[in-house]
């Protein structure tokens, strides 16, 4: 594990597998976006396109979940011990599954 800063003094630790894994699937994101950018100029048959650019979103929704975990497991979780923070962890909670909702 790794350390992360984060807000003023507070010190995290990265879950090296899932950061592995987020990395992993980042990266296949990026080789799935150039893909989807050549079939578009390639004039590929827009089905093919579609289904390229729902797969992508499948893959985005994958790296989204873990990266949830990890500011569960790590963030919200020593958030949720302090007072202070408590309210904080849940607006930003809040805050990303609106987004998510939109």
């Amino acid at each position: 594990m790794r350390n992360l800063k984060v807000a003023a003094t507070i010190v995290f630790m990265i879950d090296q597998k899932l950061k592995k894994r987020a990395v992993h699937r980042a990266k296949i994101l990026e080789g799935q976006m150039r893909g989807l950018t050549r079939a578009i100029e390639g004039e590929t048959y827009c089905i093919d396109l579609i289904r390229h650019s729902l797969s992508m979103q499948k893959a985005l929704s994958s790296l989204n979940g873990l990266l949830l975990e990890q500011h569960l497991r790590r963030h919200v979780k020593y958030q949720m011990k302090q007072t202070k923070s408590e309210e904080k962890a849940i607006k930003e909670l809040l805050e990303v599954f609106e987004l998510h909702n939109k």
